[in-house]
């Protein structure tokens, strides 16, 4: 049975990440978004604090193992300071954390100390295709065995720091199954948007869209080598990162608002004294616990290899992305005409609540 308590190394990593959010990430996040750029010190701060790298073992340059569970904790308060400040930060997980999980060791070997032994460097992944019916598990971007290389063709959306990364992993269908390959930058065949995705929210992650036509790679740059590996694993670690990023943006517009109801009067009485706002609060409270208990227990399942991880990961992050948006919306009504203007953050918070219909595929950790 999994506790509802964090052991003291998650409690320390979870404080010091609750520092960077509240100090660093919350007060730059406006700014970021109307400029549309995240500085570069503070993707670095946020490097520093070695999450990705705590799930990395020691042979591989990390300092410990991975935990889905206190990846969850982590990611979601992280969120709760900016959801596109977070989602930079981990943008080399999107990268590193598939080769963790089912890469080759040579492929371990190659990639993951140079990522986690160096400074914060745009490692990224692509896996969102631009279609109404997309799914992760049927996928439009194709690979196909020609000789002994692997010929990729297909487009990709969304794919966070694609101008500048070193490399991306691209998810595409190859014999009907997901799979992916690692393919380096400059690669011919490969081209990336010169203007950057234009979005209803988290407008400061530069995100791009990429095309891939007969891009060639080596046979061995399928994840996993030439036996493959299971994608299931990984699309359950997205999940759940996305439906913690989901708690924690859906946390921070509740705690503002809630903030703003105690202060803010109305005929003479604070507006949280009356029963409709005090109705709503509550509800979003319940929304968020509920939400929260999910994804632990979806996370906990995972680290222990049951194979419900893979179900309950799915309904976390389907049920993440409406409690975001009902708890993002409703942050917005409390302020009533205030929740309209851009220098509160709840107008943000529920653009960015909106994205997490699409967002799996940008967060891992």
């Amino acid at each position: 049975m999994y506790s509802f308590e964090p052991n003291e190394e998650q409690q320390m990593l979870v404080d010091a990440v609750g520092k960077y959010a509240a100090n660093d990430l919350r007060p730059a996040a406006h700014e970021a978004e109307e400029s549309c750029e995240l500085p570069k010190k503070l993707i670095s701060k946020g490097w520093e604090l070695g999450l990705l790298q705590a799930s990395v073992p020691e042979s591989f340059g990390g300092f410990g193992d991975r935990s889905a569970v206190t990846s969850a904790l982590a990611v979601e308060e992280m969120a709760s300071g900016d959801l596109a400040g977070a989602l930079a930060v981990m943008t080399p997980s999107l990268f590193a954390t598939p080769i963790l999980l089912v890469g080759s060791e040579e492929q371990k070997k190659e990639y993951l100390p140079k990522i986690i032994e160096g400074e914060w460097s745009p490692y990224t992944a692509a896996l969102i295709e631009y279609s109404f019916d997309f799914d992760a598990n049927d996928l439009r971007t194709t690979a196909k065995l020609s000789g002994s290389d692997y010929v990729l063709s297909g487009e990709k959306a969304f794919v966070p720091f694609a101008k500048d990364s070193e490399a991306l992993i691209v998810y595409a269908n190859l014999d009907g199954q997901t799979q992916g390959l690692i393919v380096p930058k400059n690669k011919s065949g490969l081209s990336i948007a010169d203007e950057r995705e234009k979005l209803m929210g988290i407008n400061a992650l530069p995100l791009y869209r990429v095309k891939l036509d007969n891009v060639t790679i080596p046979a061995a740059n399928r994840l996993g080598g030439a036996a493959g590996h299971s994608f299931e694993l990984i699309l359950a670690s997205m999940q759940i990162a996305s439906a913690s990023a989901a708690v924690g943006v859906s946390k921070a517009s509740l705690e503002y608002s809630m903030n703003y109801a105690k202060e803010r009067e109305a005929f003479g009485v604070k507006i949280a004294q009356k029963q409709a706002i005090a109705f709503m609060l509550a509800e979003m409270a319940i929304e968020i616990e509920a939400i929260r208990l999910l994804i632990w227990e979806a996370a906990w399942m995972l680290d222990n290899g049951k194979e419900e991880a893979v179900k309950h990961a799915y309904l976390a992050v389907t049920g993440a992305a409406d409690m975001a948006m009902m708890v993002t919306d409703r942050g917005v009504q409390i302020l009533g005409g205030h929740g309209y203007i851009r220098e509160h953050p709840v107008e943000m918070y529920m653009r960015n609540g909106r994205g997490f219909a699409m967002l799996t595929g940008l967060a891992i950790v």
